[in-house]
């Protein structure tokens, strides 16, 4: 999981602070490092790229003295290859045709296959990342313009990848034709923008213009759009249903569907699912499970209490790169008001259990909070398998639920009861037919390559 970002539109300084907020935006999505790539004044391509959130990998002040055109942006959360600065993207090249930058959002499957075969016949890596391999196929096009070599580069491609990307000061973007990461096109005055979420252009003031479609890519220039398509023909969508359960904002729209609006309601479908006969109130777990448990309190007729409090400074603890790192970052992320938990029967709604250890930490602080007991609910179902486009969940021995059973995993956890939403119920609650949707971490249907 990552978060792109990129614009084109006049030249002057605000193109890459609007690249530096957009990425701002997006940090939920990546957290390890950041970076921006732009044509200068004079056309060549800059970059700027560091470790760690937005304010600290980039210097804003610096880019706000920078004039261009034509940038894009990356904040990264790795999946394939490791954290360090050589991975960190946008990644850029320069071949017989110019200079390229892309950067990547998602996991491409054949990746290992597609270097093994490119280092074959002479290519050189200079990263560990699945993002070079699309430059070095691009390279490997010496008869075709850039843009028909990417189309090309990215009909090879399995898996998932958004992208956006600078060829020949225009900013392009593609989404993989099965559509599993989102991508969203954005317009303000004569700029346009591309971003992984609706959310990181209401921060620069743009209109969420529509979603850039399964299989399509986009080439904007002057004010026009151009859309073509990549000449695969997918036999189903395999959109990522765990962006609605926790890896987008609340305040983003997915494919012509409201995160808010899917997260409420599957909280509704889970009160139907997993009632509480004598649950005295609901709580969420900050912040992805508070709207859920509105949604289960409503359904109900129960209190809701905001009565687990979030450290504001305090990052995705999910997405964290240790277990150790993890574990602290819970411990010191949430923190429960006993006056409100004290003696009484709880219903604590949380989006997923991934491996289990926000989950555990948490009722164990609400047991000490005094709670009398703690039924635990998942507005989704259990994770059970590993996710291979673009989450960091490689084998089913960092899952949980895969590793037990409902009734072995309550008592790990240490709650009174746990039930979690079945499939059925998640995919009527993002109102998508179920082959439009990915949930091969719930239910282990991948896409057949």
């Amino acid at each position: 999981m990552c978060g792109i970002f990129g614009v084109i539109g006049p030249k002057e300084p605000s193109i890459l602070e609007d690249v530096y907020l957009g990425l701002y935006a997006l940090q939920h999505r990546g957290q390890e490092s950041a970076g921006v790539a732009w044509f200068d004044e004079g056309g060549a391509l800059r970059l700027q790229k560091g470790m760690g959130l937005v304010h600290a990998a980039l210097s804003q002040e610096q880019l706000s003295k920078e004039r261009g055109s034509c940038a894009i942006g990356h904040v990264r959360y790795s999946t394939a290859g490791e954290s360090s600065i050589i991975n960190a993207q946008p990644l850029h090249a320069t071949y017989s045709k110019g200079q390229v930058a892309i950067a990547h959002n998602g996991n491409i499957t054949n990746a290992e296959m597609l270097k093994r075969d490119l280092e074959s016949r002479g290519a050189i890596f200079q990263s560990t990342t699945d993002t070079e391999v699309i430059l070095h196929l691009m390279a490997h096009e010496q008869d075709l313009p850039p843009i028909d070599a990417l189309i090309k580069a990215l009909s090879k491609l399995r898996g998932a990848f958004s992208i956006v990307a600078l060829i020949e000061g225009r900013l392009v973007a593609a989404r993989d034709p099965w559509g599993f990461r989102p991508l969203v096109i954005g317009k303000r005055d004569g700029i346009h923008y591309v971003a992984s979420e609706s959310c990181a252009l209401d921060i620069v003031k743009a209109t969420h213009v529509r979603d850039v479609n399964p299989g399509e890519i986009v080439i904007i220039e002057r004010g026009e759009i151009t859309s073509l398509s990549i000449p695969v023909k997918p036999a189903r969508r395999f959109r990522c249903s765990f962006e609605y359960v926790y890896l987008a904002r609340p305040d983003s729209d997915i494919d012509g569907r409201s995160v808010y609006d899917v997260r409420l309601k599957l909280g509704q479908n889970l009160a139907g699912t997993c009632p509480s006969p004598d649950g005295e109130m609901v709580l969420g777990m900050p912040d992805s499970g508070t709207i859920g448990a509105l949604g289960y309190a409503v359904a109900s007729d129960l209190p809701f209490e905001m009565a687990i409090v979030r450290n504001r400074y305090v990052g995705r603890t999910f997405i964290q790169p240790t277990q150790r790192v993890r574990q602290l970052g819970v411990q010191i992320k949430l923190n429960p008001i006993d006056k409100l938990i004290r003696g009484r029967n709880i219903v604590v709604v949380d989006d997923s259990i991934v491996r289990g250890t926000t989950s555990q930490l948490a009722v164990r602080f609400l047991r000490e909070a005094g709670a009398r007991k703690i039924h635990l609910r998942i507005a989704s179902p259990p994770v059970r398998f590993p996710c291979l486009y673009g989450i960091d969940t490689p084998r089913s021995a960092d899952l949980a639920a895969a590793m037990m059973d409902t009734g072995d995993l309550r008592d790990f956890i240490g709650a009174d009861t746990l039930c979690f939403l079945k499939v059925e119920d998640l995919i009527n609650s993002i109102d998508l037919p179920a082959t439009e949707l990915c949930t091969a971490c719930f239910d282990g249907k991948y896409l057949e390559e």
